[in-house]
């Protein structure tokens, strides 16, 4: 009698415990062959932002000048603390997003502590990246480095292989902060003003031209939007939300100080 009893009770704390969602290890984020994470949207769901962006500057016209103007003026802000948050924010890795925004989010966001969460952006940069690909291809912009001279935050060497338009580093920026903003709504003007300012860094560095940054946070917006749509990411939303609403209650704060320091650099536009 006591060994039944005994087996009810443990039968009753794993239904409590299943039902709380403190049984189950959350599931990592899907693979493809090379080991990559797998993003929610088919090829078939993904946009063609090629219909959607307006295409790059050309040499001649007004934004290809306005382009220039912004690229030579803020060289000057080399060795600034801004400098040094854009060269912070080259690294768009989930675990360093979670930290850049964790300012925003009011909340020391750690990858480790937040698998849900951390498994939701990894699928979700995928389909970012693969945004991307598209409309670089059709409009093959030069970065700004290679069109004036000017120093810029990270090695121009691998950049330069690469295609300015839009920014893939803002398109995932925009992406991120609009989902983060989605599961904490209470912090959206923060969190979308960190994704402004993220993009901000990349015209900073001299990454990317300013139209390219528009650009990609036109195409983050787009890819936010289509995956509203995929019965999966609305699930993995809900359980990273449960998450994360624990997290905040209880979980390690950010330094106030860095945070005030922080707002007070990127509030305002640097170009």
């Amino acid at each position: 009698m006591q060994i039944q009893s005994f087996s009810r009770h443990i039968t009753v704390l794993a239904a409590l415990l299943a039902l709380s969602g403190c049984a189950t290890t959350p599931t990592p984020a899907p693979m493809d062959a090379k080991g990559k994470p797998v993003g929610y949207l088919a090829p078939s769901e993904l946009p063609d932002t090629t219909r959607i962006l307006p295409a790059a500057p050309v040499k001649g016209s007004a934004r290809y000048e306005a382009d220039r103007q912004v690229f030579l003026e803020t060289r000057k802000l080399e060795g600034t603390p801004r400098w040094v948050l854009a060269t912070d924010d080259v690294d768009l890795s989930v675990p360093a997003m979670l930290k850049h925004f964790s300012c925003a989010m009011d909340a020391d966001l750690q990858a480790e502590k937040l698998p849900r969460l951390t498994a939701l952006l990894e699928r979700a940069d995928r389909d970012a990246d693969e945004s991307t690909r598209a409309p670089k291809q059709a409009n093959k912009r030069l970065r700004p480095f290679l069109i004036d001279e000017g120093n810029i935050c990270q090695p121009k060497e691998r950049l330069a292989k690469s295609y300015d338009y839009p920014s893939g580093h803002t398109t995932w920026g925009w992406t991120a902060g609009l989902i983060m903003a989605q599961l904490a709504p209470d912090r959206a003007s923060e969190l979308d003003l960190r994704a402004r300012a993220f993009a901000d860094s990349r015209v900073v560095c001299g990454a990317h031209n300013l139209s390219a940054t528009q650009a990609g946070a036109i195409n983050g917006a787009v890819v936010f939007n289509a995956l509203q749509a995929v019965p999966a990411y609305r699930a993995d939303l809900a359980a990273a939300r449960s998450e994360l609403d624990a997290y905040r209650k209880s979980g390690p704060k950010p330094d106030g100080q860095k945070c005030e320091a922080e707002r007070a650099l990127i509030v305002a536009a640097p170009y």
